[in-house]
């Protein structure tokens, strides 16, 4: 196990208006082909808040009037010491327009029952109804590439605190 640890912090923003959610449809060669929400990475020294609202725009053209913390999930890399840190999001207010030629893939709105229906990711199809059940959530991942074998994962739900 590697000493050195490199993080790399990230966010993605799910875009709900009314029965409806934003996804974009990135190619292949942009990496997680398919049906996606809007992130990117986060810029130091910016917070992970802006960044998510940052990664908003540029690749959807919306600003982000509301926005609400839903939960973390994180990839540990046993063998090279990444962690890989996703800040989650949810976003029921915006304004503005879609970009008509978005650089992270086309935009669509689609109903929120029939998204899990388009082709996409297997992390972001188990992640999609976590955006919108009550509390945050929280999922962590640790890998080994020399093993091709998940170590650990840890799955939580926090719905409320007495």
């Amino acid at each position: 196990m590697s000493t050195d640890v490199t993080y790399q912090l990230y966010t993605m923003c799910m875009i709900a208006e009314g029965d409806n959610v934003l996804l974009l449809n990135r190619p292949d060669k942009r990496g997680f082909p398919g049906y996606i929400a809007p992130g990117g990475k986060v810029d130091f020294p910016e917070s992970i808040v802006n960044g998510a609202i940052r990664e908003v725009y540029e690749e959807t053209g919306l600003i982000v009037k509301e926005i609400q913390y839903k939960g973390l999930v994180e990839f540990c890399e046993s063998d090279t010491g990444l962690r890989y840190m996703v800040f989650n999001y949810l976003s029921t207010s915006h304004e503005g327009e879609l970009l008509k030629y978005p650089p992270e893939g086309e935009l669509i709105w689609v109903h929120r029952e029939q998204a899990l229906e388009l082709p996409m990711q297997d992390w972001f199809r188990s992640r999609f109804p976590l955006f919108f059940e009550p509390g945050i959530f929280e999922i962590s991942s640790v890998w080994s590439e020399q093993k091709q074998l998940t170590l650990d994962r840890t799955t939580k739900q926090y719905t409320s605190i007495s």
